[in-house]
């Protein structure tokens, strides 16, 4: 049995957007953005690999955060990084109610991204074991439909595992790195 997913759902849709507006203005990363690998410190590029590089200001991610919430009849937000706030970077929250395709959403929000902006690095942090299984069979599932949805883009997905660092290292420069995520 093979399933049909409908990319069209409209609810769908605008998750998807609120999130990818984040970025707007930002420049596709794809597009001859170069790396000098001269600055292993600047946040990009460390010991751990590279990075997606965040080319937008606080206040431009700021503003658009406020665009999407009032779109989305969301109080706004003062600031980008509340003061107290344990993560020194901005993060996000998308909430959708129970058996809305959340997995899909954020799965496609990924596709969208490398489209859009070019972004290839992606980490999906769950909770548990369960639902690190029902991720990995959604995109066993989904990976046809999203190959067809986006022109066929390579991509790759693994389960990290800190004792085989060796796959992440992999990525780390090279072809390897040109549109796997």
């Amino acid at each position: 049995m093979k399933l049909k997913f409908n990319s069209g759902l409209e609810y769908q849709l605008e998750a998807i957007k609120s999130t990818t507006d984040l970025f707007e203005g930002m420049p596709d990363q794809g597009s001859g953005v170069q790396i000098d690998f001269g600055k292993a410190d600047d946040g990009m590029f460390n010991e751990l690999g590279i990075g997606n590089n965040l080319i937008l200001s606080n206040e431009q991610i700021l503003k658009n955060l406020q665009k999407i919430q009032t779109t989305n009849n969301v109080l706004k937000s003062r600031v980008l990084i509340e003061e107290g706030s344990p993560y020194k970077f901005p993060n996000y929250s998308i909430e959708m109610e129970t058996g809305t395709g959340k997995t899909y959403v954020y799965l496609r929000t990924i596709f969208e991204l490398n489209k859009l902006y070019g972004l290839k690095k992606f980490i999906i942090v769950v909770p548990s074991v369960a639902i690190r299984e029902g991720v990995i069979s959604s995109i066993k599932m989904m990976r046809e439909h999203f190959k067809e949805l986006y022109n066929n883009v390579p991509f790759d997905d693994f389960v990290y595992q800190s004792k085989d660092l060796s796959r992440s290292e992999e990525r780390r420069v090279g072809k390897e790195c040109r549109s796997r995520w």
